[in-house]
């Protein structure tokens, strides 16, 4: 795949995450940035990206002729007929983590925030696709869960859940992998959404219990800018969000074992993450939610999964 609609998006007014924090609803902010993405896509002067609203599916033999869209077919030159509501062609649940260390936020916005927006924006996509999307909320247990749904008024019931206050604590993502193990029985995506900051071995087993199961997975990775670049300047004292813990760090002398800490992590997750099949996206809180978007719909598409009928894959039009 060419990079091209990466470019065209890249060259377009993309939504400063900041700016798009300041829209108070969830669900205009998950609607600004999916519009964003496709008026990005469509300014691609590259056809190897031929993006189509998955609302439609293609015309097959054995079909109803009465249902084809000639607006769409005057458009595109195919033949595209709607889909019913029970043709969704995808099941996807996301996991969003709501512990304490995701309220941490250095520009303004939390790793919250991004991470509940994030979950937004997927969830908002998706559901224009007709699939039908679920949610998970935890801390150090499963707080809130949705079964995967594709019915009036589910979107707006998932973003309300999101939008929230969490009540967590600490964090455990073993547990509650497990327990989305446990309830997430029929196949489909995957979505985690966390910091991440645990262990690699602390969750291997549980990820490859849900890779087992037939579940394709997806990790984004949040991070606030000043955690990933360990950017403080003067010596302060710092509080463990999650066990209250303090400790006075002079940043000068620890920045250099911590970015090589926080390094060896992050490639142990990678490693794991790709050893397992599972797409892994890294993000920081300031990047346009734009291009996690178009990285998560390429992703997809480039590992080969089938999101719709014969002649999509990702959510792209072949």
């Amino acid at each position: 795949m060419n990079a091209g609609p990466n470019a065209a998006l890249a060259s377009g007014s993309l939504i400063s995450a900041p700016a798009l924090m300041a829209i108070r609803s969830l669900e205009l902010r998950a609607r600004a940035v999916v519009e964003g993405f496709w008026s990005g896509i469509h300014r691609s002067p590259h056809h190897g990206f031929s993006v189509e609203f998955t609302e439609y599916r293609q015309y097959t033999p054995g079909d109803d002729p009465r249902h084809l869209d000639w607006r769409v077919f005057g458009r595109t030159d195919r033949h595209y007929i709607k889909r019913f509501e029970d043709e969704t062609n995808l099941r996807c649940h996301l996991v969003v983590d709501r512990s304490r260390s995701m309220d941490f936020g250095s520009t303004g916005h939390s790793k919250a925030d991004y991470a509940n927006t994030l979950a937004a924006t997927l969830a908002y996509f998706l559901h224009l696709q007709g699939d039908a999307i679920g949610l998970l909320t935890f801390d150090e247990v499963v707080r809130e869960y949705l079964p995967a749904r594709h019915r009036a008024g589910h979107l707006r019931h998932l973003m309300h859940t999101l939008e929230a206050p969490a009540a967590g604590h600490a964090t455990d993502l073993a547990g509650p992998l497990e327990r989305t193990a446990e309830i997430v029985r029929k196949r489909g995506l995957i979505v985690l959404v966390s910091d991440f900051l645990a262990p690699a071995t602390a969750i291997e087993r549980p990820l490859t219990r849900l890779a087992a199961a037939g579940h394709e997975l997806a990790v984004f990775q949040v991070l606030d800018p000043a955690e990933r670049d360990f950017g403080f300047r003067d010596p302060s004292v710092f509080e463990d969000s999650e066990d209250g813990r303090t400790l006075y760090v002079d940043p000068a002398a620890a920045r250099p074992g911590y970015l090589d800490r926080l390094a060896a992590h992050n490639a142990s997750l990678r490693s794991l993450c790709e050893r397992l099949g599972i797409g892994w996206h890294p993000l920081g809180t300031d990047r346009p939610l734009e291009l996690a978007l178009f990285d998560f719909v390429q992703n997809r598409s480039r590992r080969g999964r089938r999101t719709g009928r014969p002649g999509t894959q990702g959510g792209i039009a072949s």
